[in-house]
């Protein structure tokens, strides 16, 4: 006897979810063809759950016809057709196209107006009715913007107005009191400079508060190499005061890099090797502040001696400065030093313009009779320039995007008693151009050049190396113009490990020498993130024009950059 309740038990238990499961299926109706594709055109959600869910979502297809213009459509009723089966009847009546909204000039500005009405009186303005939200929308954030964060609108007494047009009054609510920032408290990195506040995020006390202005100011943080936001900002509101709270991160922003080359040298036939190191400290004293110092020595006997000091907002300013100093020495030929002095303003967060001089000597340290095109000069330049920097914060291996340096100067050369008028002109521009999550293709445009009716040796442009065209020793070409071209296709296998293409074009000129030049580098490379930094390997072969491949002109390259 216990045997068929209990068979019963299991069959219910087997089928009762799936029936209580079952979907419910919604169709809506107008009340002809043309209005049922109306709504057919919402893209309404026909399957539901339950019978709440049903009447939720007709409740929402009311309310958008309503935004649309239909403000008569009315629910007619909500048909049980079988256990699975709902249908709704709607009819959606007259459509209103307009609606003139009637306002008070003392409640909102006729500029904010302007920006989503394109006809403005001094009683009313209009709008299409499937823009009224958003435009609303838009002219409360424009009055919060002007320092009343708690301000509301509301359309009321809306009614007809003509056949096609609807009427209404606009109701603002908000407080008399103009809020204005009173303090600013840092959170998470307290010595955060003051000056980068005030001159570089643009955010201090006593300006009008604007919660949406300050979180697209604050986004700035992430140009910055020693800083990043780390939350949101947030606002304390008192009865007479107003906090605002900013969360900010010290980054780790020293780095060291150096690389070690080596190659076949052509005469002897022996490996030599070639080298530097390059040393950046930025923002140790809190001030935004960056000190560089690089020392390279190559297979050619030159050797280079850099050092840069950047200053920037000075004595709470928006002006900063940058002193560097050059030492190089070519053997036992010559030696030059170059002294540069700059001020600059930071336009915005990317750009910089700069106004400097730059002194230079060189000293010829063989005899006259063996070095006819080496001779002792000093120059004075003026120099103008211009950077743009865009970071991408969120990429660890390629943390710049886009980089644009252009700097032209004017002259003079003083040698044996003579002086004579001199330029130059310098560009630097790369561009990573990202195809995807993982390829990516960079491009590089280096190109300096001299002018002046006569040239010496030891004032001639130098490249060649990792920072130039590839597959060439440091250095090792001379010219009066070069242009040199860097392309790159990476591949990002992950967060920390890519690989690349090398192809490099470059063309220089040489007056000293009557030679126009077309030189080729060709290779791959890979760069791997590791706990000390990040290394970096290239193998490069380098041509002339009509030189033919050489593997013993191959040259190889390792660097590594490390934070700390």
């Amino acid at each position: 006897m216990l045997k068929l309740p209990f068979f019963l038990l299991i069959i219910y238990t087997l089928f009762s979810s799936h029936l209580n499961s079952q979907n419910l299926n919604l169709n809506i109706y107008g009340e002809n063809d043309h209005e049922t594709k109306i709504i057919d055109s919402l893209n309404y959600l026909k399957t539901h759950s339950d019978y709440l869910s049903i009447k939720t979502e007709v409740d929402t297809i009311q309310k958008t016809l309503f935004k649309l213009g239909y403000i008569e459509n009315k629910l007619e009723t909500i048909t049980k057709i079988n256990d699975s089966t709902f249908t709704a009847l709607m009819r959606l009546q007259k459509k209103y196209d307009t609606i003139y909204i009637y306002y008070d000039k003392t409640d909102v500005d006729e500029r904010i107006l302007g920006l989503v009405s394109e006809e403005v009186t001094d009683d009313y303005f209009m709008l299409p009715i499937n823009e009224t939200e958003s435009a609303l929308n838009l002219i409360n954030s424009k009055i919060a913007a002007q320092g009343f964060p708690f301000t509301t609108l509301k359309l009321s007494d809306i009614k007809i107005k003509d056949d096609s047009n609807l009427q209404s009054k606009l109701i603002v609510s908000s407080s008399s009191i103009k809020r204005h920032i009173d303090n600013i408290i840092i959170k998470g990195y307290e010595n955060f400079s003051k000056s980068y506040l005030k001159h570089y995020l643009k955010i201090k006390p006593n300006e009008t508060f604007s919660i949406i202005t300050i979180k697209e100011k604050t986004k700035l943080l992430n140009q910055l190499k020693f800083a990043r936001e780390i939350k949101s900002p947030e606002v304390l509101f008192t009865k007479d005061s107003t906090t605002l709270y900013l969360y900010i991160e010290k980054l780790k922003s020293n780095t060291f890099d150096g690389f070690l080359g080596f190659g076949t040298n052509e005469d002897t036939n022996k490996l030599e090797f070639d080298g530097y190191l390059n040393l950046n400290l930025n923002n140790n004293l809190n001030y935004g502040e960056s000190f560089n110092l690089i020392y390279k020595s190559d297979a050619n006997d030159q050797k280079t001696f850099r050092a840069n000091l950047n200053l920037p907002y000075l004595f709470g300013t928006p002006i900063g400065t940058e002193l560097a100093l050059n030492i190089f020495k070519k053997d036992s030929s010559f030696t030059t030093v170059n002294q540069t002095a700059r001020v600059y303003h930071q336009l915005n967060a990317k750009s910089k313009v700069y106004a400097g001089i730059t002194a230079t000597q060189s000293n010829n340290l063989l005899s006259e009779s063996t070095a006819l095109l080496i001779d002792d000069y000093d120059t004075n330049f003026y120099t103008l320039a211009y950077q743009f920097t865009n970071f991408k914060a969120s990429n660890t291996l390629f943390p710049i995007n886009t980089s644009i340096y252009l700097e032209g100067g004017l002259g003079k050369r003083k040698f044996t008693g003579s002086t004579e008028k001199q330029s130059s002109a310098h560009l630097d521009v790369f561009k990573i151009f990202n195809l995807n999550q993982k390829n990516s293709f960079y491009m590089r445009l280096n190109s300096s050049g001299l002018f002046s009716d006569t040239y010496f040796e030891n004032e001639l442009l130098r490249f060649g190396g990792i920072n130039s065209v590839r597959g060439f020793e440091e250095n090792s070409l001379l010219a009066t113009f070069y242009g040199v071209i860097n392309t790159e296709y990476r591949l990002q296998l992950n967060n920390n490990i890519y690989i690349h293409s090398i192809i490099d074009f470059a063309y220089f000129e040489n007056k000293i020498t009557i030679q126009k030049e077309k030189l080729y580098g060709f290779g791959f490379g890979f760069g791997v993130l590791t706990k000390a930094g990040l290394l970096k390997f290239n193998y490069a072969n380098g041509k002339a024009e009509n030189q033919q491949f050489k593997l013993s002109n191959s040259k190889i390259h390792i660097s590594l950059v490390a934070d700390f």
